[in-house]
């Protein structure tokens, strides 16, 4: 436990995970300094009285005074008042790095361009499912700093590159680094080795690194090594068999798992659930009970998730895929033994939808294009895509075409903004018509 005695402390960033610093240092009689570069952050209504707030920019007295900054993962340490506080010796970190140097319990800590949110959940169901009080945070659903309350047994948390840049303490009992693809780019001006370098960061000290055999980039710096256990589709200790149709999960060489029995569908699901157990394994929690945590689990919401079933069509909502990148994760290996309906549509943000055509390729493929970009989509294949205005329209088309074996896949590689207040509206507008049509 460090000791925060005296110290000038200041906070950058509100909102819950900043009010989550606040409450730290208050609780231990140190009170900070917040600053926050918007007018009116999240946040500021919950902010004690006492806490001396500066808003609208970065106060650079503020932070050349202070002995401690905590700084929000939005704030890239490159900027020009943290480099020089940094250069005059204030020490910087993040509340990662905080709830560290704190966490009496092992810690799982997930990270990777893709797929960490999925993983961190099924962990955490895994351990629930084992009896045991986990506490699942960090860049998805509670600040890490709130789990300390709990009291929990193990914490599961999904880390971002941001925060892994200003943790230093972190020794997980098992760290993983899922995938690396291109992502943040503007915040990593020499490109793809440094946001990797600064994923890297999760496995130092780490008991067990979890690496992916299929993605060299999560390998550690100096190669595999002993303490390295490996996924991946066809290759690693963990991997996925098929024989006669089904898939299985199989662990060195045994097959634990027929996917058949789980809820969630497709290859990069299966690789998540792949390396959610070997994280549950590596940490000791029961194998029966993370299998059994994975045929109950059913996807996060508006992630390849299963909207409706029924008379033998599957429909699936995987709204969240605002890029090409997503799109192309949905349908890389997918199986469908009927015919795939593809909505895609909306705002493109620029984007180069090309990628995406080596994956509608087959008979058994038909486009629905809609939205600000559908006409854009509709040439990746124009044979087989029906344009119309919006999502709605596409779908009463595509109600009576259905046929047993058939599957819908809303993965639209585009943002909703045109046409919906958020992708999550959009996935629920897409589930709402799904029970109605099917």
């Amino acid at each position: 436990m460090a000791d925060y005695q005296g110290k000038k402390v200041v906070i950058i960033g509100l909102g819950l995970t900043g009010l989550s610093c606040v409450d730290f240092f208050l609780a231990r009689g140190v009170t900070p300094r917040v600053m926050d570069t918007r007018i009116a952050p999240a946040g500021l209504d919950k902010l004690p009285a006492a806490v001396e707030r500066h808003l609208g920019s970065l106060n650079e007295d503020w932070l050349l005074a202070a002995d401690l900054i905590i700084a929000s993962p939005g704030m890239a340490l490159a900027l020009p008042a943290l480099s020089k506080a940094a250069e005059n010796g204030v020490e910087i970190i993040g509340d990662i790095e905080l709830f560290c140097r704190e966490a009496q319990a092992p810690i799982v800590a997930i990270t990777g361009s893709n797929g960490k949110s999925t993983v961190t959940t099924l962990v955490g169901e895994m351990a629930k499912a084992a009896g045991v009080n986990v506490g699942v945070g960090g860049n998805i659903g509670l600040p890490a700093l709130m789990l300390l309350e709990q009291h929990c047994e193990l914490y599961v948390l999904e880390l971002s590159s941001f925060q892994l840049e200003t943790t230093h303490s972190l020794k997980a009992a098992a760290a993983t680094i899922l995938n690396v693809t291109e992502d943040h780019m503007d915040r990593y001006p020499f490109g793809l080795q440094q946001y990797r370098a600064a994923k890297l960061r999760v496995y130092e000290n780490a008991d067990v690194c979890v690496v992916n055999a299929d993605d060299a980039l999560t390998m550690p710096v100096r190669g595999a090594d002993e303490r390295c256990i490996s996924f991946g589709v066809d290759v690693g200790d963990y991997h996925l068999n098929r024989q006669q149709g089904d898939t299985w999960l199989r662990v060195k060489g045994e097959k634990v798992l027929n996917t058949k029995e789980m809820k969630v569908v497709g290859q990069h699901n299966y690789t998540n659930a792949l390396a959610a157990l070997a994280l549950a394994d590596a940490v000791k929690l029961p194998r029966s009970s993370s299998l059994k945590a994975l045929t109950t689990f059913t996807g996060l919401a508006h992630r390849f998730q299963l909207a409706y079933e029924h008379n033998g069509v599957r429909w699936i909502n995987d709204s969240k895929a605002t890029n090409v990148g997503s799109t192309e994760a949905a349908l890389n290996g997918l199986h469908v033994d009927g015919t795939l309906h593809l909505l895609l549509g909306g705002d493109g943000k620029s984007a180069d939808f090309s990628s995406l055509a080596p994956y509608l390729q087959g008979s058994n493929v038909r486009i629905y294009c809609f939205g600000r970009d559908g006409a854009e989509l509709a040439q990746l294949r124009s044979d087989i895509a029906e344009q119309t205005e919006t999502m709605a329209q596409a779908m009463a088309l595509i109600g009576p075409r259905v046929q047993p074996g058939d599957l819908v896949l809303l993965s639209p590689a585009c943002a909703s903004l045109d046409q919906f207040k958020n992708f999550e509206q959009r996935g629920d507008v897409f589930t709402q018509l799904a029970k109605e049509l099917g």
